[in-house]
């Protein structure tokens, strides 16, 4: 019976990408943030916290994961935020929590979000950006379309895609996480009604068994774990709904697919040492291996790399880390601590 029930969600087909008014536009359903419209019709969710932004001195928008939202949680201290006058701006990406989804969805189409969300809420023409795991593809897209918009930026746990066309094979080879990665590919592309019903199903042990599972996370990211909510959008109740599960598939799709450029081909954004870029890696890490994040910082070494010992994907909710990472960007402070124990892989 289940694997009559695998072949004939299998053989489903995904539904067509919804268009803006399918997703929730102020007509179909109730709002509770702020939104606007952006140029293309689709309506995009922000929120605004920190210090009011014609006061600050610091400008940030934190861009977030894979089945998070703007509701995440950075922790930075309330005093640091005062000290310094920072205003955070976030926001849910495409398809995520109350905005719409975008029927031309691209790496590309991340950036010109971001743009326009700033200059709708008039920040300024420069402000700095933090991307948080698959946040992250929206980072390298706005270091490649809208370089001179960014005041800084910083990626904490990045997730790297394995199909870059300058990481060598040697590199990723032994990694099984790159067979994963192609597997799940492959369904999300080809069945992407078996995939949902996979993460779905109770008999068998599935992907969708993610909060405190070994496989994804260290001792230090499960302690985080027990006194934070986890990842709401990545439980099964909320996989069961359809909208859910496709926002999340073609996030993943888009993160891991193609790309309309190479990160690692990417110039100096500042080459008059105007600002940095950082990478933010737990040496514990079992989502993204370290030697990854090694490697892209070798090969683009006006990037600086930051590892934290004993840490695993989780370092954002980690005690001090946040904290480290704006005064890393903000103020160029470093802490011995975090620099990198071993040497990098250079390519």
């Amino acid at each position: 019976m289940g694997l009559l029930g695998m072949v004939y969600q299998g053989k489903k087909q995904p539904p067509s990408p919804p268009t803006p008014s399918e997703t929730g536009s102020p007509e179909d359903s109730p709002v509770v943030s702020s939104r606007f419209k952006l140029k293309d019709g689709r309506y995009l969710a922000y929120r605004e916290r920190g210090v009011p932004k014609d006061k600050a001195k610091f400008k940030i928008i934190v861009v977030h994961g894979l089945g998070s939202s703007k509701e995440m949680n950075f922790l930075a201290p309330q005093e640091l935020i005062d000290e310094l006058g920072i205003y955070f701006l976030l926001f849910d990406r495409a398809g995520y929590g109350e905005s719409d989804a975008d029927p031309k969805h691209s790496v590309k189409s991340e950036a010109f979000d971001i743009q326009e969300l700033a200059d709708h809420l008039q920040i300024g023409s420069k402000f700095y950006v933090i991307g948080v795991s698959m946040g992250s593809y929206s980072i390298w897209s706005c270091l490649k379309y809208i370089p001179d918009r960014l005041a800084g930026v910083s990626f904490v746990v990045p997730v790297v895609n394995y199909w870059w066309r300058s990481l060598p094979d040697r590199v990723v080879k032994d990694d099984y996480r790159k067979k994963l990665v192609r597997w799940s590919m492959w369904f999300a592309n080809h069945a992407p009604g078996l995939l949902h019903w996979w993460v779905n199903q109770k008999w068998l042990p599935s992907t969708s068994v993610l909060e405190r599972n070994p496989m994804f996370f260290n001792d230090r990211d499960i302690d985080v774990l027990k006194t934070i909510s986890g990842f709401p959008m990545l439980t099964q109740d909320k996989l069961r709904e359809r909208s859910v599960f496709d926002t999340l598939r073609r996030d993943f799709m888009l993160a891991f697919g193609k790309w309309e450029f190479d990160p690692l081909d990417l110039r100096n954004p500042y080459p008059q040492n105007e600002s940095t870029v950082h990478i933010w890696q737990g040496l514990e890490d079992k989502v993204v291996p370290v030697q990854l994040q090694r490697f892209v910082s070798g090969k683009l070494p006006w990037i600086r790399y930051h590892e934290v010992p004993n840490g695993g994907h989780l370092i954002v909710h980690y005690d001090g880390i946040c904290e480290a990472i704006l005064r890393s960007l903000l103020l160029g402070e470093e802490q011995v601590s975090f620099r990198p124990n071993t040497a990098k892989i250079i390519p």
